[in-house]
């Protein structure tokens, strides 16, 4: 297979990784690229794999591989008084090395609603959320209170857990009947253009 042939394959897997934010199956992926049957997606697949393109999970899914999302970290900026900058090259990281501590147990989810503004979280935002990892008070996290889901702080006190949001507008919730704790909310993602 020629570079050129291989980096557009790469490239529609790509696109449709953002399109549909999820990995195709094998017959999507043979459809994608033209191919007359799965077999030849799985020879693909399996390619990919070794170059580290793509992984699969334990159920045999397909995840992006670490070099899907590199980004150039080209140094430090300074948050404070303003000061001369030089740009170099440092170091290329992987947004998904960088926000993901385990792919199988992370999901992401779009907020809408204002309760969590005041913890810098918006409407529009992507929170990751990470459902292997055990809430601690004072962690953000994805919760179904008396059946309707929510993102609040996690707030524990002896044995009584509470949800309190991050707006003056909006009242602590305390669960009448059940509390599920979906995940903990790790990072959170805001696109400004």
């Amino acid at each position: 297979m020629s570079e050129n042939k291989s980096k557009l394959q790469i490239s529609q897997l790509k696109d449709f990784y953002f399109k549909k934010r999820r990995m195709p199956s094998y017959a999507e992926l043979a459809a994608l690229m033209k191919f007359k049957s799965k077999n030849a997606a799985q020879y693909l697949v399996k390619k990919w794999i070794e170059a580290g393109v793509v992984a699969k999970d334990a159920s045999g899914k397909l995840l992006p591989g670490k070099p899907f999302f590199p980004v150039k970290v080209l140094g430090e900026i300074k948050a404070g008084w303003p000061s001369p900058a030089e740009e170099e090259n440092v170091d290329t990281v992987s947004l998904d090395d960088w926000l993901i501590q385990n792919k199988e147990a992370t999901f992401m989810l779009k907020v809408s609603g204002d309760s969590m503004i005041d913890a810098g979280i918006h409407p529009g935002d992507m929170v990751i959320i990470n459902r292997g990892k055990q809430p601690k008070n004072g962690d953000i996290v994805i919760a179904e209170i008396d059946s309707e889901w929510t993102l609040k702080y996690f707030v524990k006190s002896g044995s009584q857990v509470l949800l309190r949001p991050a707006n003056r507008k909006y009242a602590t919730i305390k669960p009448k009947q059940e509390l599920r704790i979906a995940g903990v909310v790790t990072s959170v993602i805001r696109k400004y253009s």
